[in-house]
């Protein structure tokens, strides 16, 4: 039987070569902690967990540190250790800091059991390679700089882009949305991304002059967890309503039961890691939704594979410095071929010029 030999934890902070702004603030730096999970045998699987904030690293670390002996000389079996770390903290709760903690553990322990299997991730949740949709992300640079990026995303073979918006004005949304439509043509998916940024009654008023933009989805025009707002709107727009990136399957299940969108997008690291994935992935089956990705590109674009209403793939390029080998993208289709494990792996090098 294969145990978990030992847990680590590094914090980083990795500069992006653009910082992303929204409509909420720009990022300038990805603060991520790196988890890696060592068998008896040598064998080393990998998460990641990304802290948003750099006031929340050193805490996460630390907290995935104090979970070590829960996991430590554990059997390497993911799903079970999942069940036992909830049962653990029930009370408490596995949402916020403990659930990023916990999914950037399970991310490494599956990762762990694929490589002492030496196959892919995929191949071990039975799925198999299959064509994986990915669009690369604008961010919130006014009209020419939007249409410059999105026309370099496509020239780079992305037949998706997605924008965030949420200015100030209706008639600066719908000009940034044009530039973009008229710099990668008809034939490229466009999305947009309001960042959480309207009122209900606000978002239904401003989202109807969007309706006739072919837009593919309006990502979280109101607050996340607002169900009810999201689910007013959706009823008011005629283009898909796009939210998600919920806080484990449960939200997820008030959401749907809500109707608060149409499609829904999956975080790996909110969701519960690769076993919550695989339990969203089913109640995205059973009730006929799109599901898209939301962040962690080498680990969802594997577990699409086994994503019955498996949607777009969200690229990013952002933790890049630190993954030894970055998912391709050719002709806008994540490429899988030959990939062991989840397929991330370190610059150790980079990683030490970025520890935090």
């Amino acid at each position: 039987m294969i145990r978990i030999r030992s847990l680590q934890a590094r914090p980083v902070r990795v500069p992006m070569t653009h910082p992303h702004r929204t409509a909420s603030g720009t990022i300038a730096e990805s603060p991520l902690v790196l988890v890696d999970a060592i068998t008896d045998q040598g064998a080393i699987g990998r998460g990641i967990v990304f802290t948003y904030t750099s006031v929340a690293l050193k805490p996460t670390a630390d907290l995935i540190q104090n979970l070590r002996p829960l996991v430590e000389g554990q059997a390497l079996a993911p799903v079970a250790i999942e069940q036992k770390l909830g049962m653990r903290f029930r009370l408490l709760g596995t949402e916020g800091l403990l659930g990023m903690a916990l999914s950037g553990i399970d991310m490494a322990l599956w990762d762990a059991l694929a490589r002492v299997n030496n196959t892919s991730l995929l191949a071990l949740l039975g799925g198999e390679a299959k064509p994986v949709l990915a669009y690369g992300a604008v961010g919130y640079d006014g009209e020419a700089e939007s249409a410059k990026v999105a026309e370099h995303w496509v020239r780079q073979g992305f037949t998706g882009v997605k924008a965030k918006i949420g200015y100030p004005t209706l008639a600066q949304d719908l000009a940034v949305i044009r530039a973009i439509r008229n710099a990668v043509g008809p034939e490229v998916a466009v999305m947009v991304d309001y960042n959480q940024s309207l009122r209900p009654a606000d978002a239904v008023e401003r989202l109807r002059h969007l309706d006739d933009q072919g837009l593919v989805w309006i990502e979280e025009p109101t607050l996340a967890h607002d169900y009810e707002g999201h689910a007013y709107i959706a009823r008011e727009i005629r283009t898909p309503i796009q939210c998600g990136e919920n806080w484990g399957v449960r939200d997820m299940e008030q959401a749907i039961e809500a109707r608060a969108s149409d499609h829904m997008m999956l975080d790996v690291m909110k969701i519960g890691g690769v076993t919550g994935w695989m339990r969203a992935s089913a109640l995205g089956e059973l009730h006929g939704i799109r599901l898209s990705s939301h962040f962690w590109p080498e680990v969802s674009a594997q577990l699409f594979c086994a994503t019955p209403t498996a949607h777009w793939l969200e690229y990013n390029d952002w933790w890049n410095p630190v993954v030894a080998e970055p998912l391709r993208i050719e002709k806008g289709l994540a490429c899988l071929e030959g990939v062991i494990g989840t397929g991330i792996g370190w610059k150790e090098e980079a990683v030490s010029r970025y520890a935090a």
